[in-house]
């Protein structure tokens, strides 16, 4: 299925096991369908939720443009590095994305349902932006003003995904929404890392600032749903335990936080 490539390559990483860590049971891809919570045709559509993209010459295209000229501003700083980390939506490396914002090291060995809540969930997220992407296919600015992105390895695919709305941005503020629920005393710090994220996919000429709000809104419509799912809730109950159990152990992240900091602090 070449239309949801961007997105299957993401879950075949986060299955994906390295020689020295097994991933938890409950992380594998039930057959025949993707690794997430909702079953097929569950996720929110977002061609009755979204807009059409802004056309060209109308006052939200020029706030695109206004916005993606800041961004380039940025290449080869701070902030971009932080953003070409974000780019990494593969398992292990992306289960420590919000680490920092939570204070505690998130892995399948400290916090197994957390690391099998945030890989399921990436599933739904990103899969509920596709019935928009597929249907406009919409350039992405790199695409527009040849300037640098900070995953060039990746362009080739890129070229190939609709820019509008960003997977990513579904993705990260789907993560932010479900561990602000897991960690409340943390939730500032982790919605401010999730807007972060999703904001990323602008700093790294990949997406407009269209496509990173109305990723944001997909994001938070896989929350509602997946509210409806027992097997999610369970998760994500297991997921508030291993925070506080972790916290205690003082399991604290690997991730380096002096970087990720003075990337927020420059963006």
């Amino acid at each position: 299925m070449k239309k949801f490539a961007w997105i299957a390559a993401a879950i075949a990483t986060g299955c994906a096991a390295t020689p020295t860590t097994q991933q938890p049971a409950a992380a594998q891809a039930p057959e025949g369908r993707p690794a997430g919570y909702l079953a097929s045709g569950a996720a929110p559509n977002s061609l009755t939720l979204l807009p059409a993209p802004p056309q060209a010459g109308s006052a939200a295209q020029a706030r695109d443009d206004d916005a993606s000229k800041d961004a380039l501003a940025m290449s080869g700083g701070p902030r971009w590095r932080l953003a070409t980390e974000d780019a990494e939506l593969g398992f292990p490396q992306a289960a420590e994305t919000f680490s920092c914002s939570l204070g505690v090291k998130v892995s399948p060995e400290t916090t197994p349902r957390l690391y099998t809540l945030l890989r399921r969930s990436l599933a739904d997220a990103g899969m509920s932006t596709y019935p928009t992407k597929n249907k406009y296919k919409r350039q992405r600015p790199f695409m527009v003003n040849h300037a640098p992105i900070c995953t060039p390895a990746i362009e080739a695919r890129l070229r190939n995904d609709g820019s509008y709305p960003s997977g990513h941005s579904a993705i990260g503020w789907a993560w932010a929404l479900i561990l602000a629920e897991a960690a409340p005393d943390r939730a500032d710090a982790v919605l401010a890392r999730g807007r972060a994220f999703s904001q990323s996919r602008v700093v790294c000429n990949v997406h407009w600032q269209s496509d990173v709000d109305e990723g944001r809104t997909m994001g938070a419509a896989a929350v509602a749903k997946l509210h409806d799912d027992a097997t999610f809730r369970a998760d994500l109950d297991a997921a508030r335990a291993e925070i506080t159990a972790a916290r205690v152990a003082g399991h604290l992240p690997t991730r380096d936080c002096g970087l990720e900091t003075a990337g927020l602090a420059a963006g």
